[in-house]
């Protein structure tokens, strides 16, 4: 078995044509290989639900079995299981694969593999020492995956790791990426492979559950943490790119606050420098997407029951038109900004920051989660006493503070008893969307004087008063229930 670590970074045709010129491969001729991979699977994608691909490589006159186990890829870094030896098509010879329960999976799917998909490209191959004891490997990559009738270009760059270590990788990957335009990519052509196959649409990804176990150490769970939340981001780039279905800004921005949350969580074990590097970065690229989601809200769900109230009110015509237009010009600065070179380069220097963290002996796990979520939930008590009144701004604070409880619950969840987590979180989730509703009546009066200033809408804005009101009614209620609600942490 070999460990295959390697950082995927997708680019333009053109970027492709410009690649050869880099001052790092200047003068280098590449060794030149045409790759043709079949991929093989049952009918019913059993192995694909185990995360594992098996696909036969013509290399030249020969072939190549090889067997790779799936994994996420923060950041562009893939580091992935990997068996290959050299056999026919049509044998399926998995002796080589030397963990059992892969192997046991291979073999009872063997008598059922069928091509799924094929990948077919020319590869141009560079090895690069930048110092003693370092080798990499730079493969691009350029040709097509295909499905039956469908098909995809491929366009991509591979930098793997030969001898060294991955901080070397990502020297290499940003001295690339500072000359040219080169993104990291969280799926494997085998993803978008079977993505092909199934003519499955596009989906949002939403957040998964972080897998922390009680013996982590405190900077082994935040880097889990923080990688689960980097590929929730990534596997919705596409969407925010070439889609405009709102989830996937929702998705995205979603992300972006777990991510910061996350770094505000374990803030006090990490170096200020990183914080102070990273934090606002991930603001301002949340900042990026956060009119584009104002705009979704206030034309999908805000405005369509005032159209219905008041279907004669001479006003709201324009209004919407107005508002298409604004969500229009958002949308467009949406994708600018996810595919922008900063959003790139934040995406690739924060992976290897992260990774370059050094544990920290204390405290425990076991201590230092429920101070985090005691810590929280004070703070969350507090600023309830401030919302009894109309004031906008107090329960926009607590909502920003219940999120902020709420994402810490849910990643340090895997640690704590589950019943007990799931009637807090049904509990905090219930006052979220109350106080959620709420905020979208407060920020759609803003974008009204925004899409039409100087009128009065008087009639528009007292509807939504009204809406206000009757939820404000609510609202005590919905506290009371919360805040009754025991928490499922040891006290400290």
């Amino acid at each position: 078995m070999a460990l295959e670590t390697e950082i995927k970074l997708g680019l333009s045709a053109s970027t492709a044509r410009r690649l050869p010129a880099h001052p790092l491969l200047a003068g280098c001729a590449p060794q030149q290989l045409k790759l043709i991979n079949t991929y093989y699977d049952t009918p019913d994608l059993r192995l694909q639900s185990k995360r594992i691909a098996a696909r036969y490589r013509q290399k030249g006159a020969e072939w190549l079995l090889t067997v790779k186990c799936d994994a996420p890829s923060p950041g562009g870094l893939a580091q992935r299981n990997e068996w290959e030896i050299a056999a026919q098509p049509g044998e399926f010879d998995f002796s080589h694969v030397d963990n059992p329960k892969i192997r046991r999976a291979l073999e009872a799917a063997k008598p059922d593999l069928t091509p799924i998909f094929t990948t077919e490209f020319t590869r141009d191959l560079w090895l690069l020492t930048p110092q003693d004891g370092t080798r990499i490997e730079l493969a691009l990559d350029r040709g097509k995956v295909t499905a039956g009738k469908r098909h995809e270009t491929i366009c991509e760059v591979e930098l793997e790791l030969l001898e060294g270590r991955v901080a070397d990788l990502f020297i290499a990957a940003l001295a690339f990426q500072a000359n040219l335009p080169l993104h990291p990519e969280g799926g494997s052509k085998a993803e978008r492979g079977y993505r092909l196959a199934s003519g499955a649409a596009l989906t949002p990804t939403k957040a998964a559950a972080v897998p922390l176990e009680p013996g982590m150490g405190c900077i082994a769970a935040f880097r889990t943490t923080v990688f689960a939340c980097l590929g929730q981001l990534q596997g919705n780039e596409r969407g925010v790119r070439e889609s405009d279905a709102p989830e996937f800004i929702h998705q995205a921005r979603v992300a972006m606050r777990r991510l910061r949350s996350a770094i505000r969580v374990w803030r006090p074990l990490l170096p200020a420098d990183y914080v102070d590097n990273f934090d606002p970065r991930w603001r301002t690229a949340a900042n990026g997407l956060g009119d584009t989601r104002n705009w979704d809200v206030f034309v999908t769900e805000v405005l369509p029951p005032v159209v219905k109230a008041f279907p004669d009110h001479p006003a709201l015509p324009r209004l919407a038109k107005a508002a298409e237009t604004q969500l229009a010009r958002c949308r467009k600065a949406a994708k600018t900004a996810i595919g922008a070179a900063d959003y790139s380069r934040l995406l690739l220097e924060f992976t290897a920051e992260t990774l370059a963290l050094v544990e920290r002996k204390k405290p425990p796990m076991p201590v230092f989660a429920p101070r985090c979520l005691n810590k929280r939930a004070k703070r969350v008590a507090a600023l309830a006493t401030e919302t009894r009144d109309t004031n906008p701004e107090a329960r926009h604070a607590l909502r920003v503070a219940l999120k902020r409880l709420r994402y810490a619950l849910e990643f340090f969840a895997p640690l704590l008893p589950a019943r007990r987590i799931q009637r807090y979180h049904q509990s905090a989730a219930r006052l979220l969307d109350l106080l959620g509703r709420m905020n979208d009546i407060a920020v759609a009066d803003q974008l009204i004087a925004e899409a039409m200033p100087g009128e009065p809408n008087d009639l528009i804005h007292g509807w939504l008063a009204g809406r206000n009101a009757a939820m404000l009614d609510q609202l005590d209620g919905a506290l009371v229930e919360f805040l009754d609600h025991p928490v499922p942490w040891e006290l400290s």
